[in-house]
């Protein structure tokens, strides 16, 4: 049996990068997905590819109006919601001086208000599941120091991520975060900073920078019922950045 056999699951900014690596996965193990994103072209493309039980719906993860709708053509295409990914994300490389309020509250919304409408959105559709699980994509930058903006809302991830998981333990809803490394995806290898990748790399214990799939393994042990007594946790991919 498929490790997502019957599951229903939603995953945010999911037309590239980790996300789209998680809604392939998803799919080849008998989930039902809806990937949503803001790049239309390249969501209908991946839809296109993985066949009849994938869904894409336009999505700003900041609004709640959206986040409504991505719930209700879940439901009315392939029923209530057992599985939430929120992977939608940005990131920002600038000093605290450099960066201007406007900005700040950006980022802020993005990674951090989006993981609150997220779960605030599917806890009824998943209630009426029976049980689901979220899993909200934070980084390492929620456990040590990095860029402001980014570091701060990928704490806040994983602040929100506990206080949900107490809260939603009763109805059966599991909420665990993710924390990971330095990943190959479009974000970090662009060509303005591949070279500083690389050179992180080297000092990477595992001497490498992790591919998309390496985050997808722990993502789909997360959303299956393999990990049905986790909850609450944040779970580390970063080749052993943290350890040093």
């Amino acid at each position: 049996m498929k490790r997502l056999e019957g599951k229903i699951a939603i995953v945010t900014g999911a037309a590239q990068g980790m996300g789209a690596a998680h809604a392939r996965r998803f799919v080849a193990e008998g989930a039902k997905v809806v990937l949503t994103d803001l790049n239309e072209e390249k969501g209908a493309a991946l839809v296109n590819e993985l066949g009849a039980n994938a869904l894409f719906v336009k999505q700003d993860v900041t609004s709640e109006e959206d986040w409504a709708a991505v719930i209700a053509k879940t439901e009315e295409k392939f029923g209530p919601v057992n599985v939430l990914v929120n992977n939608a994300g940005i990131t920002m490389a600038k000093s605290i001086l450099q960066t201007s309020l406007g900005e700040y509250r950006r980022i802020v919304d993005i990674n951090q208000v989006s993981v609150f409408l997220g779960m605030k959105s599917v806890i009824p559709s998943m209630r009426k599941a029976g049980g689901g699980s979220v899993v909200n994509i934070s980084s390492i930058n929620g456990i040590v120091g990095g860029a402001i903006g980014y570091t701060d809302t990928k704490f806040a991830v994983r602040g929100m991520t506990k206080a949900a998981a107490v809260e939603c333990a009763h109805y059966g809803i599991r909420v665990n975060s993710v924390h990971p490394g330095v990943i190959a995806t479009p974000m970090v290898v662009q060509e303005d900073t591949k070279a500083a990748v690389e050179e992180f790399a080297k000092h990477i214990p595992i001497k490498r920078v992790a591919e998309p799939e390496e985050v997808t393994s722990l993502v789909l042990y997360l959303a299956s019922d393999e990990s049905s007594y986790s909850t609450g946790a944040e779970f580390v991919v970063d080749g052993g950045i943290t350890a040093v």
